[in-house]
């Protein structure tokens, strides 16, 4: 390893101890920095997001490159609110007093970001830290090497070097990062490598954010609209090739409409794929061999009554078609893990209530969605199951709404961020009360006889 880490990181916690980080005009500089960088740069990056996933320029715009712009957008529109103290009531007995709470910047925020969206799941909590006013070390994914490549040459051309740094290598890198005190680790990744982060930030007791993953189902009640609902899990499930911590992983579906359901998902893939999915510019490929082999030991696993559609794979390009499995075993191997490629899952359900139970079984998803034209049936999914959070009708929006909080639960996460939540993530919270000299009344100071201890129960 060439990099000295320690180093990186005491250099950016002295520019946050001279106070270069905290001043509201250098947080909002480095964010329009950042945007700049975005726009500029739109075709380096849609170039590099297509070597190492092969994105589509539309693709990348719309789930990396347009989204961090619009988070930046929406951190600068608010951020002046966001950076004033909130003043708090203060009680009678307190009076004449002022209490208010003080976002203050943490220090140095170390980003630790995956392969599967490398652009989008670095900027986004990178914009984050530096609204909060930190100074920030980032450490891009290897898998991604094309993008990790350009997030190395390009934010040093556009942030100030002095409070940012990237540090890119493998995994050594991440462990050497790791063992030296930062003030907040956040990390996105799986949830075994999140275990080892949140071990790795205790020795130091560092606060973290993790968003990991987990097997996020989609509910089909019998109400569903299935020719909408068939698009728009298609559409979730394989977009990035399936690549997608908050993609829906598998679906329950009540028996009385499966089959419908399935034709019609079937149907979904050749009209957004075509005939030869292989040939479609739409369809990303899987990030490396090692993943390629996994999603065909997937397959190979068994565990399942038929494949709809799909089920070919090409090591040597890293494609995996969009495949449909239907008559899916609980016990399937494609049911043991998240599956994080363009694998979709289909298990029939005799009633919502099984569907429900099928969900709580399991680990707390990162997501949930609920496709039901019966709002009972809505209502009861979002009473009786606990996830990150929850789209109804749809896939993946959820993640487009700046002031809904993206966050995992249990074994998918802890933390959130996205708008005002990655600010208040990265920033404490800092108690502060005000106390004039004048009236210094004596009651207050012992000996308490028994007229003044009357005054204070009286007044508490």
């Amino acid at each position: 390893m060439s990099v000295d880490v320690g180093a990186v990181v005491a250099a950016r916690r002295d520019a946050f101890r001279a106070g270069t980080t905290r001043p509201l005009r250098w947080r909002r500089e480095q964010l329009l920095n950042l945007q700049r960088m975005l726009e500029e740069q739109s075709e380096r990056w849609a170039r590099a997001l297509h070597a190492d996933l092969g994105k589509s320029e539309t693709e990348a715009h719309i789930t990396e490159i347009g989204f961090c712009v619009g988070e930046i957008r929406h951190i600068l529109k608010h951020l002046d609110d966001w950076v004033e103290p909130e003043r708090v009531k203060v009680p009678v007995s307190q009076k004449p007093g002022r209490a208010e709470i003080v976002n203050e910047p943490l220090g140095v925020v170390l980003i630790v970001s995956p392969w599967n969206y490398p652009l989008h799941l670095l900027v986004a909590p990178l914009a984050a830290a530096l609204a909060a006013g930190n100074a920030v070390v980032c450490k891009p994914s290897e898998l991604a090497p094309a993008t990790s490549a350009e997030l190395a040459s390009l934010l040093p051309q556009y942030l100030d070097t002095e409070a940012v740094a990237v540090v890119e290598g493998g995994p050594e890198v991440a462990t050497a990062l790791l063992d030296e005190r930062v003030d907040h680790v956040f990390f996105t990744g799986s949830t075994a490598i999140g275990r080892k982060v949140m071990a790795a930030a205790a020795r130091h007791l560092t606060p973290v954010t993790l968003e990991l993953g987990g097997k996020s189902p989609a509910i089909v009640d019998r109400s569903a609209r299935l020719d909408v609902t068939a698009k728009r899990i298609v559409l979730g499930r394989f977009m990035n090739a399936g690549q997608t911590c908050v993609a829906p992983d598998h679906v329950l579906v009540d028996e009385e409409v499966e089959s419908e359901l399935c034709e019609r998902m079937v149907a979904a893939v050749h009209d957004f794929f075509g005939d030869d999915p292989a040939a479609s510019a739409d369809l990303g490929r899987i990030v490396n061999d090692r993943h390629v082999a996994r999603l065909q030991g997937l397959l190979d696993g068994g565990g399942y009554e038929e494949v709809l559609v799909g089920g070919d794979v090409d090591a040597a390009s890293r494609y995996v078609a969009p495949t449909i499995l239907r008559g899916v075993r609980p016990d399937a191997p494609v049911m043991g893990e998240e599956i994080f490629g363009p694998i979709l899952p289909v298990l029939g359900v005799p009633s919502l209530d099984d569907a429900i139970d099928a969900v709580n079984a399991g680990e707390k998803p990162l997501a949930l969605y609920v496709f039901a034209e019966d709002d009972d049936a809505v209502e009861a999914v979002l009473e009786r199951t606990s996830s990150g959070g929850v789209c109804v009708n749809h896939t993946l929006l959820q993640l487009g709404v700046p002031d809904l909080p993206f966050g995992g639960v249990g074994e998918s996460g802890t933390g959130a961020y996205h708008g005002r939540a990655g600010f208040d993530a990265l920033s404490h919270r800092k108690s502060v009360f005000r106390k004039s000299t004048r009236p210094d009344p004596s009651i207050v100071y012992p000996p308490y006889g028994r007229w003044k201890s009357k005054v204070i129960r009286a007044a508490t």
